[in-house]
Order: C-alpha cells, then sequence, then structure tokens
C-alpha cells in the first residue's frame, strides 16, 4: 500500500485525467502499488468495486491509462492469476503546492465552456451579481435603460423640465380645419332588417301536433333513418329484439310451470276421490309382483 502515490494520482490536474472514474481507477492502483518498484496487484473484483463500475469499462479505463503513460502491464492477468502493473512508469510527479492548486482553479475558471465554440482574445463579461432585494432589480433596469440610451423623464432642473401642478385649461375641441363639434361617421345606407325571433313552427323544428303524429321523437317531422327515439336505430332495434325475445321465453316458462301445477292439483284431487280403487290397485302390484319373484325361484 502507497498513500504517496495514491495522493499524486489525486491531484493530477484535468487535462492528464478524462472524468473521475478513471482517476479512481488509477487511485486504486496506485493504493495497491508498492513504494520501492510501484509494482500493483490490485485485482478486477477491487478495481471494479472502487469506480463503482463494471469489469468490461474497467478494462477500457486500464487501456486508456496505459496509453497515456500513467500505468504499464508488466504480467497479463490470466484465469487464476493476477495481473501486474507499474504505477507511473515515465517517473513520479510531485505533489502540487497550494498556490499550484490555485492556479488550476483560476485558470479552469476564467476557460469558456466550449473551447471549440470559444473566440480568440475575447474579453468575457463579468456576470451580475444575484438580486437580494429590490433595490438591487430596480439599479440593474435603470442601469440597462442608461446603457440603451433612451430618455429616462424629466431632466433634472431646467427649461426642459416640465413643472409641477396641474395645466390650467383643457383643449377646446378639434382644431382649426375641423368644425366645433365633434366629427362622426355618415349613417349607413340601408339598414338591414332585424330578423323576427323564432317560432314553433320555424324551419327546422316541427308543430306540436306534427310531433305526436310523428312519435316519441321531438326533433323529427318524421321518423329519421338511425334515431333511437324514433326506433329506427339498428342499436335500438336489436336491443328492442332482444328484450322481446327474452319476456317471451320467461312467459312461455311462466305458463308451462303454471300448467305442471294444474296438473298435480288435479292428480292429487282424483287420488283423494278414488283412494280405494288407488289402495286395491297398490296391493294388486305388490301380489303381482311377490308371484313373480317366487315363480322366478322355483324356476332355479
Amino acid at each position: 500500500m502507497s498513500i504517496h502515490l495514491m495522493l499524486i494520482a489525486g491531484y493530477l490536474p484535468r487535462d492528464v485525467i478524462d472524468n473521475p472514474t478513471e482517476k479512481l481507477v488509477l487511485m486504486k492502483i496506485a493504493d495497491s502499488a508498492d513504494d520501492e518498484n510501484r509494482l500493483s496487484r490490485p485485482g478486477m473484483h477491487r478495481l471494479a468495486a472502487w469506480a463503482g463500475v463494471g469489469e468490461n469499462r474497467v478494462v477500457t479505463l486500464i487501456t486508456k491509462l496505459v496509453k497515456k503513460g500513467l500505468v504499464e502491464r508488466v504480467e497479463v492477468g490470466r484465469p487464476g492469476r493476477t495481473a501486474v502493473y507499474r504505477v507511473f512508469p515515465l517517473g513520479v510527479p510531485q505533489l502540487p503546492q497550494t498556490e499550484e492548486l490555485k492556479e488550476r482553479q483560476a485558470a479552469a475558471a476564467a476557460a469558456p465552456r466550449n473551447s471549440r465554440l470559444a473566440r480568440p482574445n475575447a474579453v468575457r463579461s463579468k456576470p451580475a451579481p444575484p438580486a437580494r432585494t429590490y433595490r438591487d432589480v430596480e439599479k440593474r433596469e435603470r442601469k440597462a435603460a442608461e446603457e440603451s440610451g433612451l430618455p429616462q423623464g424629466n431632466p433634472p432642473e431646467g427649461e426642459g423640465r416640465v413643472s409641477p401642478g396641474k395645466p390650467s385649461a383643457l383643449p377646446r375641441g378639434n382644431p382649426e380645419p375641423f368644425p366645433g363639434e365633434t366629427p362622426s361617421f355618415l349613417p349607413p345606407t340601408s339598414i338591414p332588417p332585424t330578423p323576427p325571433p323564432p317560432t314553433a313552427d320555424a324551419e327546422g323544428e316541427p308543430v306540436e301536433s306534427e310531433q305526436a303524429e310523428a312519435g316519441s321523437c321531438p326533433r323529427h317531422r318524421r321518423p329519421a333513418k338511425n334515431c333511437r327515439a324514433c326506433g329506427t336505430s339498428a342499436r335500438a332495434q336489436r336491443q328492442a329484439a332482444e328484450a322481446a325475445r327474452k319476456k317471451q321465453e320467461q312467459q312461455a316458462e311462466q305458463d308451462r310451470f303454471e300448467a305442471l301445477m294444474q296438473e298435480g292439483a288435479r292428480r292429487r284431487a282424483q287420488a283423494d276421490a278414488n283412494r280405494e280403487d288407488v289402495q286395491n290397485a297398490q296391493q294388486e302390484a305388490r301380489a303381482a309382483a311377490r308371484e313373480g319373484r317366487e315363480r322366478h325361484g322355483s324356476n332355479k
């Protein structure tokens, strides 16, 4: 473990390290390195956990570090064998001082956000401070108006300043070329007639008698081709036919049930009237059954 090499990797400037994830991978390799020979065996799993990315991304970042000369592959990793790296093979940089860090921050703040679109030798204006009160807003608006060159109210003092107070008199009518009265437009040559209010027998509105003759729909003089109120809608006709079929089936089922009840009542009444005949018939049926069983047993 080398804290010194890890600190050096952490203080590398932005023009050397592209993104924070690449710096994290370099710091882990430097943390696992030896101070004497700068050899490191961090392991793929620890590198991925340290940087918070996958193993494929770690391999890509290590390839970028090798291309920049910050890391050197001494032994390639294989199944069961950890790869070996050498940190800073071209030489170990020095730890930056505080003044150097301040210069880096000042240069980064002064640099344009997009270097490709930045104009050379352009003077960048200082951004306006945030407004804290309404006075700051008024001051900013006043400054912007002064820079625009527009007149700002009355001059301070002098002939051009309007005297305070109300005017002595209001202007009288129109100027000289016009008459004293207020001008007006000429009346129109023709006035369109005012339409009468709509009545019950207006076009498109049926009369009450016609509504009664047409049916239940108050909007049509005669039944329309597709209207639920008129009963000419295909959907309404299907619904009406289905309702009629269900009603017919219910009525037929009710009639059959009533017929069965009447037949049962008739048979019960007949049985009650001829109770002796029923008993004799039952005894004869039992005797015939007994005789049949005895005959069947003797045949065996």
